[in-house]
């Protein structure tokens, strides 16, 4: 395989490069650096260009796909509350992004390619665990847009024969996930609270339920995904949901301190309960992500200052 992977200097793209680069595949990875950093990759490879530039531009994606046999797609506008806030920006990376790495993808004559989905297209759940048959309904511009993805990859397939999974992923955490940013998810900023000191602000009472699923497992179910044949989608997650308060829990135990938490007001938009099916994970990688949250939870905080 020679695999594009968009977004490959990012928090699961670098992961992903690392699989695949180790699996033995070339890579070239395609990122812009808005929130990519090179240290996240292998300063030097055989098997490994970088070409820095805009999934956006059509020019510099044409350029990235030459000579690939498979493309990763997970370049995106990643940010739920951004999408919200600048919902013309959010699409322009989220649909029109997308649309330019596939297009140049399969007129590259690329054979195969897996993009990241979001659990976010399933909205608030009407029924637990979510399945892939579970009703869509996204309640922000992010989820939508990743709901338009997937059937712009369903239109790929019955079009122009292009063969495609889309990975729902749920609530993914581990290294290199930036605390500071606007991006980051609740354990990258709960870890760096609890190693700095500092209160964990939990909204709500901390009762919601969420799927955390590990990174690397994450980059191994990446692997799965391009060397499959199967198509259409999939949820990727443990199967395995815990409250923010367990959550909170766990991250004591492993940090071996407690933490001070803060309570504020629920977030707006936010979801209460959040669960995955993983069957069809299961039958189709015969695999599925293993790494318990106390064993996540301590290889992040070995990767964090202050721990």
């Amino acid at each position: 395989m020679h695999v594009l992977v968009t977004g490959g200097a990012g928090f699961i793209g670098s992961h992903s490069t690392e699989a695949l680069l180790a699996d033995g595949a070339n890579v070239t990875v395609l990122d812009n650096f808005s929130a990519g950093k090179r240290s996240n990759l292998p300063e030097t490879h055989a098997n490994l260009r970088i070409v820095e530039g805009d999934i956006r531009d059509t020019d510099t994606v044409a350029a990235a796909v030459s000579g690939i046999t498979h493309v990763l797609h997970l370049a995106a506008q990643v940010s739920v509350q951004s999408s919200v806030s600048d919902p013309v920006n959010s699409s322009q990376h989220n649909i029109t992004g997308f649309l330019n790495v596939m297009d140049a993808a399969r007129r590259a004559g690329a054979t195969r390619a897996a993009y990241a989905s979001s659990a976010a297209v399933y909205g608030s759940p009407q029924t637990l665990p979510l399945d892939e048959s579970s009703p869509v309904g996204p309640i922000s511009p992010y989820g939508l847009e990743k709901w338009i993805n997937d059937q712009y990859a369903r239109l790929f397939r019955d079009l122009y024969n292009f063969s495609s999974l889309g990975m729902r992923y749920f609530n993914v955490y581990g290294p290199r996930q930036d605390p500071s940013s606007s991006y980051a998810g609740v354990i990258s900023k709960f870890a760096s609270a609890i190693t700095s000191g500092t209160p964990l602000r939990i909204f709500g009472d901390g009762g919601q339920t969420r799927d955390f699923v590990y990174v690397k497992d994450i980059a191994r179910m990446n692997v799965h995904a391009l060397k499959s044949s199967h198509n259409g989608i999939c949820n990727i997650g443990t199967g395995r949901s815990v409250t923010l308060l367990g959550l909170v829990d766990a991250l004591e135990r492993c940090a071996g301190r407690k933490a001070e938490r803060r309570f504020e007001p629920p977030a707006a938009g936010d979801i209460r309960e959040s669960s995955m099916a993983p069957q069809r994970q299961r039958q189709w990688f015969n695999d599925q992500p293993a790494t318990t949250l106390d064993e996540g939870l301590a290889a992040l905080l070995a990767t964090l200052p202050g721990h």
